[in-house]
Parts: C-alpha cells; sequence; structure tokens
C-alpha cells in the first residue's frame, strides 16, 4: 500500500472539473430527474385517474378478488422472478465467472433493487460492485447485466409477438414501435454479433478482453430461463384475471402476451424506474379486448404491488442465504484448522 501523505497529495493534485462543466453537469441532472418525475407522475396520474373514474365498479371488483387467487398470483410471481436470477446466472457463467448459488442471488436480487432508482445503470453498478466480492472481472458483471436486460427485452417482444393472434391486431396500436426492436434485439444476442460487441467496447475503453466468449450453448440455456420467467409472469397475472371470473378465449395465452408486451413497453420508455406507470397503461391497453377495464385496472395495481413485494423478497433471502454460508464455510476452515494443530 501507498503512503498515505502521497495519495492525499496525488488525491489533491488530480485536475478538478471546471466550475462551468460541473454547473452543466447539475443541471442536466436535476433537468433528467424532473423529466423522469413528470413521465413518471403522468402515467400513474392516468391510472389513478381512471380509477377514480370508475371507482364503485373497482371497488366491486376488488372485492371479488379471492385469497387464493392473490397468493397464487404472488406464488407464481416470485418464481418468475427466480428465473430471471437463473437466466443471469447462465450468462454469467458462460463468460467464465461462476459463483456459489446464494453468492448469485446476493449479487443478482440486491442489485435488481436498483431498477427503482430512476436510470438504467443502478443495477448494473451494483453488480459490478458486488461481484468484486467473489473475484468477478467488473467487466464480466457489468456485461452479464447488459445482456441480461437485452435478452429479458428480446425475449419479452418476441413472446409478445407469438401472442399477437389471441390479443387481436390492433393490440399494439398505439405501441407498433415497441416491435420495432425486435429484429435488433434477436441479432443483437446471437453470440458472434454479441462477442464482436463486447470485444470492440473492450478495445475503446482500453480494458482486458472478455475472460471467455459468450456460447451459442450458454445463451441458449439463458433464452431458455428467460421464456419460462416470462410464462409464470403470464401465470401471475391469469391467476388474477382469472379469481375476477374473467371468461376470455385463451386467457392465459393473453396474459402472458399482455404482460411481457407490457414490459417491453415500459423498459423501453427509459424515463420511467422499473417500468413504473407506462408499464401498468400498457397493461390496461394490451387487455382493452380481454376484460372490461375496471377489472383490468385492479389486476394491473395488484399484479404490480405483487410483483414489487418479491423484488424486496428476493434480495433478503439472498443475503441470510449467503451469510449463512459464509458462516459455515468460516466454520469448517476453522474446524479444519483445529485438526491439522
Amino acid at each position: 500500500m501507498g503512503d498515505p501523505a502521497h495519495v492525499t497529495a496525488a488525491a489533491s493534485a488530480a485536475p478538478a472539473p471546471e466550475p462551468d462543466v460541473a454547473a452543466r453537469r447539475g443541471r442536466g441532472s436535476r433537468l433528467r430527474r424532473g423529466v423522469e418525475a413528470l413521465v413518471v407522475a403522468a402515467f400513474v396520474g392516468f391510472i389513478g385517474w381512471a380509477v377514480a373514474r370508475q371507482w364503485p365498479r373497482v371497488a366491486e371488483v376488488i372485492g371479488e378478488l379471492t385469497p387464493t387467487s392473490v397468493l397464487l398470483s404472488g406464488i407464481t410471481a416470485a418464481a418468475g422472478i427466480w428465473f430471471s436470477f437463473l437466466c443471469w446466472r447462465a450468462i454469467l457463467a458462460d463468460l467464465g465467472s461462476r459463483v456459489p448459488t446464494t453468492a448469485g442471488m446476493r449479487i443478482f436480487f440486491v442489485g435488481q433493487v436498483g431498477k427503482y432508482v430512476p436510470g438504467k445503470v443502478w443495477p448494473i453498478l451494483t453488480q459490478v460492485r458486488l461481484g468484486r466480492d467473489y473475484q468477478v472481472p467488473g467487466r464480466a458483471s457489468a456485461a452479464a447485466a447488459f445482456i441480461f436486460m437485452l435478452m429479458v427485452l428480446g425475449t419479452g417482444l418476441l413472446v409478445a409477438v407469438c401472442t399477437l393472434p389471441v390479443l387481436g391486431a390492433g393490440a399494439f396500436g398505439r405501441y407498433w414501435w415497441a416491435l420495432l426492436a425486435l429484429p435488433l434485439s434477436a441479432v443483437a444476442l446471437w453470440p458472434p454479433v454479441l462477442n464482436r460487441g463486447l470485444a470492440l467496447v473492450m478495445r475503446l475503453t482500453g480494458r482486458d478482453p472478455m475472460p471467455r466468449p459468450l456460447t451459442a450453448a450458454g445463451i441458449g440455456q439463458a433464452v431458455g430461463w428467460a421464456v419460462v420467467m416470462w410464462l409464470l409472469f403470464g401465470v401471475h397475472l391469469y391467476a388474477l384475471l382469472y379469481g375476477l371470473d374473467v371468461d376470455a378465449p385463451h386467457l392465459l395465452l393473453r396474459s402472458v402476451g399482455a404482460y411481457a408486451g407490457s414490459w417491453a413497453i415500459g423498459f423501453l420508455l427509459l424515463v420511467a424506474p422499473a417500468g413504473v406507470g407506462p408499464r401498468e397503461v400498457a397493461l390496461v391497453l394490451l387487455l382493452a379486448g380481454t376484460t372490461e377495464q375496471p377489472v383490468a385496472l385492479v389486476a394491473v395495481v395488484v399484479s404490480r404491488l405483487l410483483m414489487t413485494v418479491g423484488d424486496l423478497l428476493w434480495p433478503v433471502v439472498g443475503v441470510v442465504l449467503e451469510r449463512r454460508r459464509r458462516r459455515r464455510a468460516a466454520d469448517g476452515s476453522a474446524g479444519a484448522g483445529r485438526v491439522g494443530d
């Protein structure tokens, strides 16, 4: 380690940003946060207005919710979140970094809480920092987080397109632009394309190459887990709609497609943290041909609450299990040391 005085002197000698540049950055950051808050407020306000406008019927629908349907919806939501973790872990392992399951849970689930903060970079930055505790190179953590988001978006759009025959051709009438991202995300998930893109980024940033190139088998496994995730999220929505006595043809397929499509739309509207607001509005619109609006509003709001609970519970589970694993490992090392003596 270097001399503290030398480190302090070097730090103080580092050039500070020009006052005008720093001021412009500060104003830009405040403006961006203000725009994000306005967009989220506008979409949430729309949901609130729609609920208030139809409150008598909405209140009646809320009374029709059963504990069984809510419980089943919550369980399948939690299961879907688990499979999103398996998708990310498959990508990270394909990049050459394998970590214990509980360590991966800590990295991924704690990092995912960052999606509720405005900006898409927080989950990536958090996972990079936590990954260092397990000797995961920062470039591998960042690449895995970015590819995971790209994969979830691509598979979500693919699932939505596959269910268009039951959702109706006009389901994406207001969101046709979201479907334009499907070909781009599909091409970007092809391993040779990904590897070339990662190599280019590493060269431009002056960093070492990736520990290992991505493979078709690894990406294929991650895509499989992502598809299972979307199916479970669809069942999560289906349980709520079925519990509210929605009787529409192909209700399960409609639920899967509408949820996947609304998630992709919320993600593409970058200003909304965790897609809050835009995703709910899109889901209500995508369910327009499936059920009446008050029922869709109740299902959408309850769905968001259950998903948020799952997003907050899994990090707790991951941290607790990882602490237990570390404690057992420390106890085992101490026992081995005593035997050696």
